[in-house]
Order: C-alpha cells, then sequence, then structure tokens
C-alpha cells in the first residue's frame, strides 16, 4: 500500500494581513515527518516506479512538494537529507522559461493584501460567476482547512471562472500592488537547485501552466504538456517521468490518463484523499493527502492511529474512463 503526503508552504512564520495559506514551520515539519516514520518505510522517485516488484502488503510513504518554490528547497531538503528521507518536487515549467508568476500563487499574494470578502464583491460587481449548491459542497470539501466564505471564494477562482476572465480580473490588481520580477525571484527556485533535485532523482511535473488541466480542452492538455516534458529535455535531457495535476481534484484530473501515457509520463498524482491499495490499478490517479490530513499534521484526520488500517482506498479510477480500464 501507498500513502503520499504533499506540501506546499513551508515558512518560520506566516504573518500576513490576512491569512491566504496554510503552511508548516521547519519544527512542524520535522516533527511530522517523525511521526509518519512511524507508520511505513519512506520509498524516492525511483522506487515508486518499481514497486511492482515489492508486494502490495508492505506500508509505502512517499513525500511530495508542488509549485517548485524556493522555501521547499533551502528549509524542507535540509531536514530530509539528515533524516535520510527521499521526496520529489513538482514544478510548474512557464515560471522559470517566462519568469512569471503562476496565476494562483498570485491569487495567494493578493489575497493577502486584501480581504477576501472585498475581493469577492469587486468581482461580483464586474461579473455574475456564483457558485450552485453543489458547487459550494465541493468548495468545502476541497478547501476544507478554509472558512466557508473563503473556500467559496477560492472555488471560485480556481473552478468557476473561465481563466481568461480570471487573468482579467487578476492581472491589474496584481500589478497594483507586486513586482512580478521580483515575486517570481523570490518565490521559485534557481535553476542550479533544479539540476541539483533532478541529479538526485527528487523531480517532476506540476505542468508546464498551473492550469485545472481537466476543464482545458484537449488541445490545451497536449499543449502544456508538450511545453513541459520540452522544458526537461532541454534542461535535463530526459522527459519527466512524474507528474503531480494542478488543483488535484476529481475535475481537474480526469479523463486526462490517455494524454499522460501519450506525452511520456508513467504516474500521475491527484488530490484524492485516500490510499492506494498498489498504484497498478491507477498509474495516473494516483490518490495523496494534504499533509494537513496526516498522523502528526493539524487537522489529522486519523486520530492517532495508523494511516494504513481502516483507511480509505482510492477509487477514482474505478470511474474514470483511463486507459487501465479499457
Amino acid at each position: 500500500m501507498l500513502a503520499v503526503a504533499n506540501f506546499h508552504y513551508l515558512r518560520k512564520d506566516f504573518d500576513s494581513d490576512y491569512p491566504s495559506i496554510f503552511g508548516l514551520t521547519p519544527r512542524q515539519f520535522e516533527n511530522q515527518l517523525k511521526i509518519l516514520s512511524k507508520q511505513g518505510r519512506f520509498i524516492s522517485q525511483a522506487e515508486l516506479l518499481d514497486v511492482e516488484k515489492h508486494s502490495i502488503e508492505d506500508n509505502f510513504l512517499l513525500i511530495t512538494f508542488d509549485d517548485g518554490l524556493k522555501e521547499q528547497y533551502e528549509l524542507a531538503k535540509p531536514i530530509l537529507d539528515r533524516m535520510g528521507i527521499p521526496f520529489i518536487c513538482f514544478i510548474n515549467t512557464s515560471n522559470f522559461t517566462e519568469k512569471k508568476v503562476s496565476l494562483v500563487h498570485k491569487i495567494h499574494l493578493l489575497r493577502s493584501r486584501i480581504d477576501p470578502m472585498e475581493l469577492e464583491e469587486g468581482i461580483s460587481k464586474n461579473y455574475s460567476f456564483k457558485l450552485n449548491e453543489e458547487e459550494r459542497n465541493k468548495a468545502h470539501f476541497h478547501y476544507n482547512y478554509d472558512p466557508p466564505a473563503v473556500a467559496r471564494l477560492k472555488y471560485l477562482l480556481n473552478f468557476k471562472i473561465d481563466i481568461s476572465d480570471l487573468k482579467q480580473i487578476i492581472e491589474p490588481l496584481f500589478n497594483e500592488n507586486f513586482n512580478e520580477h521580483r515575486m517570481a525571484k523570490d518565490l521559485y527556485m534557481e535553476m542550479d537547485q533544479l539540476k541539483d533535485l533532478w541529479n538526485g532523482g527528487s523531480l517532476g511535473s506540476h505542468g508546464h501552466n498551473h492550469d485545472p488541466l481537466g476543464l482545458i480542452e484537449i488541445e490545451g492538455v497536449e499543449k502544456d504538456l508538450k511545453n513541459t516534458q520540452n522544458f526537461f529535455i532541454s534542461n535535463f535531457g530526459q522527459q519527466a517521468r512524474l507528474f503531480s495535476y494542478p488543483y488535484g481534484s476529481y475535475d481537474a484530473c480526469a479523463g486526462l490518463s490517455q494524454a499522460m501515457e501519450q506525452a511520456g509520463f508513467k504516474v500521475a498524482l491527484t488530490m484524492e484523499r485516500a490510499v492506494n491499495y498498489h498504484i497498478s490499478e491507477n498509474p495516473f490517479l494516483v490518490a495523496r493527502y494534504d499533509c494537513n490530513d496526516l498522523p502528526g499534521g493539524k487537522a489529522d484526520i486519523f486520530k492517532g492511529k495508523s494511516l494504513f488500517k481502516n483507511c480509505e482506498f482510492a477509487k477514482w479510477h474505478t470511474y474514470e474512463n483511463s486507459t487501465f480500464n479499457q
């Protein structure tokens, strides 16, 4: 069995006018790793790709990071290296080819400066986007660590509004408040850090742009996957083998298995909160927990018990029209 933990922000403090992200301090991160180490054996990317040779009765753990943030390399990697724990960082390659801040991070940064309700009111004045009841329920489930109003705002911005419309809303506000070139340099890893991670078997793709691929046309998906693989080939001589879906919801991942396989990926990770019984069942829809869900996390849905006992098993692959079900 395999349980995957996903992390994003790792900072010494999270002070801001308005809380827009939920991350860990280095001490909290290390403490959680110590707790997780008692649950199973940490595996590397190479071992994940070779997992067919392992018994499905073994309990494996995989540590992942999304978005290629510099703090992951500078604060998390030293802890992981000292503890001898392998990990994988998933990057959006456009951050390095275009030197721009991803739209999702522009939203995070704006929300740290502007009251979320004020931001929502500003959008409502100019656009008629509203969530229906089903979408509100999805928002509360997907962003379960946010207050309801914030969860709905995040779902509205990330899933409801067309990307072209969203850019028209966010770009002017961001440019009024931030210097994009400076923020990109401060926020994302340097190329030498990426090369170090690649050489250590610790780098994968989070897409070229941070787009919800399952919600865009297949031509756009294929272009995004081609661009991100071209980045890996140009800079590291090989294609990336692992992929992490931006946003990770079912809607953002569904129906993409064939495209993933054709683009050269071997495994793709979602944000389905579940344990994987064996990834051969679902190589392009591997379930993954937010770190807060796991033992040692802020929510710990396992209540101190083993995450491999009486757990939910991944099931998205059982009703997705994917290559391994055809």
